[in-house]
């Protein structure tokens, strides 16, 4: 499923049948994204209890999305990894950056905005690859951290390169589109991205920024945020823009929390 829908964000036309198709074939998500679109975030009335009428309701992009999370956290929940690795805390971290990025994308004028959402879910996958492929550097990385040095310098010190770049290379390897990949490589450094007048690195660092401030990180923070560091603010949002895009982000969260984790 997971390799089907990703095929799909490179598609110009995707028809409601095909995803369909792609989403009856798995009962639990199917269940999960009727139960998703009969929620309060959608409520109608009436009950929805059909795949292709959600999608007809919602649209392909939503529904992808919510699908695209609901396959990937389950994917990730049968990893085995590390006790010095928590995977809740990671697929909360993933979600709410998603789930944030994808409505700052349709207010602003980011580049691909189509796959902002798959750039918030997948842009720290390296840091959980680190923690499974390479357990005892990521204890040593943690306890780096624990001492107040910054995640990434605890990273090169380490390994001698970042997760920001594996993250990057992996979603390539896995052919993703550039955009996305170009998006999680400049995560920590967006200033270097010129790819676009507002590149959609911009909008990852700002929403990523953003769920860690409100406790959503995956480690626990111990360093402030750099000077340089991006804010939901500086992406050009006006008061009244920046308040509904996190009543709406918390309205979501609040909806797909119980799916995505």
């Amino acid at each position: 499923m997971l390799t089907r829908l990703i095929a799909s964000l490179t598609a110009e036309d995707v028809s409601f049948s095909k995803l369909g198709d792609i989403i009856e074939k798995d009962a639990v998500i199917a269940a999960n994204l009727l139960h998703l679109v009969n929620s309060a975030l959608y409520a109608r009335r009436g009950t929805i209890n059909s795949v292709r009428h959600a999608l007809s309701l919602l649209g392909i992009e939503k529904v992808r999305n919510a699908v695209l999370g609901m396959s990937v956290t389950r994917l990730w929940s049968k990893v085995a990894m590390p006790v010095s690795w928590s995977m809740a805390r990671f697929n909360l971290h993933s979600s709410d950056t998603a789930i944030l990025i994808d409505l700052l994308a349709q207010r602003l004028p980011v580049n691909y905005p189509e796959g902002a959402f798959v750039a918030g879910l997948l842009h720290d996958v390296g840091r959980m690859l680190i923690a499974r492929a390479l357990p005892g550097e990521h204890d040593r990385i943690l306890a780096l951290y624990a001492s107040g040095a910054p995640y990434l310098e605890c990273e090169s010190q380490v390994l001698g390169w970042t997760h920001p770049e594996l993250s990057a290379d992996a979603l390539a390897f896995w052919n993703l589109p550039a955009a996305i990949s170009i998006a999680v490589r400049h995560q920590h450094n967006p200033q270097a991205d010129t790819s676009a007048p507002l590149p959609l690195s911009h909008a990852l660092a700002a929403a990523s920024g953003y769920v860690n401030s409100i406790g959503a990180s995956i480690q626990p923070l111990n360093d402030t945020p750099r000077p340089e560091a991006l804010t939901l603010a500086s992406l050009g949002l006006d008061d009244v823009g920046l308040a509904s895009t996190l009543a709406e982000f918390k309205i979501e969260h609040d909806a797909m929390a119980q799916f995505f984790h």
